[in-house]
């Protein structure tokens, strides 16, 4: 990366965190101009930023994450780490992508001391619906068309079409029979 990019690349970052974060939800007044100014900024920091897609105010975003066309990311949702949005998915406000975890195998050291587990990047595939104040732990696999009720915490991969939800997340039914 040229030393243009990277300047350009760290006021951006700057921008979305100091400027872009706080404006207004994109159905609020103003909103409409603070949704361009989020994907504008968010565009020229994150692995891959899709068409017509949404991040709204106060989402913590990570410069490994990807999003796919018309997508969007929730109200005050936080992203830690590589996350891979499909197109057409729905994100509710308040979710939380993990994908890692504190390391705790070493009973002789204090678990704050012992650093942390190897990423394991969280995968969102197309047509996905997640509801408000969802968690996702790390290495999950959320499948095309799946449905993730509102305050689920996802411990495990979600196949395609399932409706999910509880703590953890067990499967309800499925919107569609799937072959496989």
């Amino acid at each position: 990366m040229n030393l243009f990019k990277k300047i350009s690349r760290r006021i951006n970052i700057w921008l979305y965190f100091n400027v872009a974060i706080k404006k207004p939800c994109s159905y609020d007044k103003g909103g409409k101009s603070a949704r361009k100014m989020r994907e504008r900024t968010a565009r020229k920091f994150l692995d891959y930023v899709g068409n017509d897609v949404n991040i709204e105010k106060g989402a913590q975003i990570t410069s490994k994450m990807r999003i796919g066309d018309r997508s969007g990311v929730g109200i005050n949702a936080k992203m830690h780490g590589t996350v891979i949005i499909g197109n057409d998915v729905m994100m509710g406000p308040d979710c939380i992508i993990y994908t890692r975890n504190h390391a705790f195998s070493d009973t002789s050291i204090p678990m704050r001391k012992q650093g942390f587990s190897e990423e394991r990047p969280v995968i969102i595939g197309n047509d996905v619906w997640i509801g408000g104040r969802v968690i996702i732990l790390p290495g999950v696999h959320v499948g095309n068309g799946a449905i993730i009720g509102a305050g689920a915490v996802v411990t495990k991969d979600v196949p395609d079409y399932a409706i999910v939800g509880g703590n953890p997340a067990k499967i309800i039914k499925y919107r569609k029979e799937t072959t496989n």
